[in-house]
């Protein structure tokens, strides 16, 4: 990554129970999304990607999502659990990542459709082909989204931004 530049990770939390088994927003991780999770970590490890700043929803299944993946960085980073993730629109977001200072590298761990919605709409014509039609349709539990930008936050808006990449942890 080049100095000055802005990366933002948009991770969708891992496999959850599934929706009945409780309250949507105390829906604990599947075992399957405890794995996801882990190899999540793995890959941003080895893709060398180290946040300065953790946003997470408040939701179980995010805040475990997190738990795993924070603990097994190389470098974890501080965290700041932010509700209106839960229920964040796009534009939310937007304004959310638009007022950030001092950070050049945010991972945000929440919910679908908003994150896949927010990689599409940020999306460059110079982004990976790939992650943006998959960013386009949604993407699985556990992906991570990789964006990069010199512009500064305040200027990240539509079609500003390079979509680099879309990884999906595999596991059984």
């Amino acid at each position: 990554m080049q100095q000055n530049t802005q990366r933002l990770i948009l991770m969708r939390h891992a496999k959850a129970e599934p929706a009945g088994s409780a309250a949507d927003e105390i829906r604990p991780l599947a075992l399957k999304g405890r794995r996801q999770a882990t190899a999540a970590a793995g890959m941003l490890n080895e893709l060398e990607i180290v946040p300065d700043t953790i946003w997470c929803s408040t939701a179980l299944r995010t805040k475990q999502t997190l738990e795993l993946v924070n603990g097994k960085l190389d470098n974890p980073a501080p965290v700041e659990f932010r509700s209106e993730l839960y229920i964040a629109r796009v534009r939310d977001l937007l304004t959310m990542i638009q007022e950030l200072d001092g950070v050049s590298t945010l991972l945000i761990v929440g919910h679908e459709p908003v994150m896949s919605a927010t990689a599409a709409y940020l999306a460059s014509e110079q982004s990976d082909q790939g992650a943006y039609y998959q960013a386009r349709i949604g993407v699985p539990t556990a992906s991570f989204m990789v964006l990069e930008s010199q512009l500064p936050w305040a200027q990240w808006d539509g079609k500003a931004v390079d979509l680099q990449m879309l990884a999906r942890p595999e596991v059984q």
